[in-house]
């Protein structure tokens, strides 16, 4: 059986960020193509919670926190060789729990992760609203 090792990495490379969220499928949904955006989105992310298997990323939970009341996960990525084997789950608890458990996590479901959520315990919220990011360029 394989062992898997999780930590708090706020110095992930963009290199290996952006390797993850193609092994994941995420990077469909989110702009690899734009150096200077991901390494923003890792610079501000309040945590960065990663998975490994035998020194390779595996998986990664990205998330935006005040650590009192909520807590934005943006980002979960697992490499797709990897996926059912609760990777995800355990990112999730324990970006949560790096966060505080006294905060909502918060997170908007890829499209084909809707059915995964509330398999793994969160409930679905109705109502959410979003503005567009507007690209420079």
């Amino acid at each position: 059986m394989q062992q898997f090792t999780y930590q708090l990495e706020p110095d992930l490379t963009p290199a290996e960020f952006v390797d993850i969220l193609r092994r994941s499928t995420l990077a469909e949904r989110r702009p690899v193509s734009e150096p200077a955006t991901i390494a923003a989105m890792l610079k501000n992310a309040d945590l960065i919670m990663t998975a490994r298997c035998d020194g390779r990323l595996i998986g990664i939970a990205r998330a935006i926190t005040d650590f009192a009341y909520c807590t934005y996960l943006s980002d979960l990525a697992v490499d797709e060789q990897f996926q059912r084997q609760g990777i995800g789950k355990e990112l999730i608890r324990r970006t949560h729990e790096a966060a505080g458990l006294n905060t909502t996590l918060i997170l908007l479901a890829a499209p084909q992760a809707t059915e995964y959520y509330p398999h793994i315990g969160m409930s679905q919220h109705d109502s959410c609203w979003i503005t567009r990011r507007v690209v420079d360029g």
